[in-house]
């Protein structure tokens, strides 16, 4: 419905294209999406606006629909926004479950059902969020995180398919990932990510803006539609 392109589409996209490809960049998942052409970017205006929600929700059915088309592997949507580039770590975090809640919203509003694989519920261990009928996983960049990892010259979300996980660790592949990344993370930062828990043991939740919280912490997301 609004395909119209960001003016800061291109120069956007090279940015993460270049913060991807960096040799010390953890996430090996991400490396292999932009090696096999499959990492998507999507150039916004502000991650504190609702300025392109319906963009970014549009854009999140078209991909969760293409990846039902044709399975491939090591696909991520990467929504970069312009600004701001000074938010805090809790700016930052607000900020991004704003975005988030927006986005269900719309959702549920456009009569799309929840992936039944996952959880609606942030409190819940197998919560993830759901957009066209698939689950994701949601990893938050800026430009002040306290995680190296974290760091990005803009706000980012990338949303990562729920899928994929889920077929990595059918194929016993994903904990061999998983401790690549976390070894690759201590090596940059020199400790590991306190925040990054193992699939079920808590929810992913905590791990979405990158701010470590404490056991006090509260996800304020709330999926309105019926689950």
């Amino acid at each position: 419905m609004f395909s119209w392109k960001h003016e800061a589409q291109e120069r956007l996209e090279a940015m993460m294209f270049a913060h991807v490809g960096e040799r010390d960049f953890p996430c090996v998942g991400a490396k292999a999406a932009l090696a096999k052409g499959t990492l998507e970017v999507f150039g916004c205006t502000r991650i504190d606006s609702a300025w392109d929600d319906v963009r970014i929700h549009d854009a999140l059915l078209r991909f969760a629909q293409a990846y039902r088309r044709d399975k491939t592997m090591y696909r991520s949507f990467a929504v970069v926004f312009d600004g701001p580039d000074d938010l805090s770590e809790a700016a930052f975090e607000r900020a991004l479950w704003q975005r988030v809640q927006s986005l269900s919203d719309k959702d549920v509003w456009r009569g799309q059902e929840y992936d039944t694989r996952v959880s609606p519920d942030p409190e819940n261990p197998h919560f993830s969020l759901s957009f066209g009928g698939e689950a994701f996983f949601v990893v938050g960049l800026h430009p002040n995180s306290s995680r190296p990892a974290r760091r990005f010259e803009r706000p980012a979300m990338v949303f990562n398919l729920h899928d994929q996980f889920e077929r990595l660790r059918a194929e016993g592949k994903y904990e061999s990932m998983r401790e690549k990344i976390l070894v690759r993370d201590e090596a940059l930062a020199g400790s590991r990510n306190p925040m990054l828990a193992p699939h079920g043991t808590s929810s992913e939740a905590r791990q979405y803006s990158g701010r470590e919280v404490d056991a006090g912490w509260r996800c304020p997301f709330h999926y309105s539609g019926d689950a």
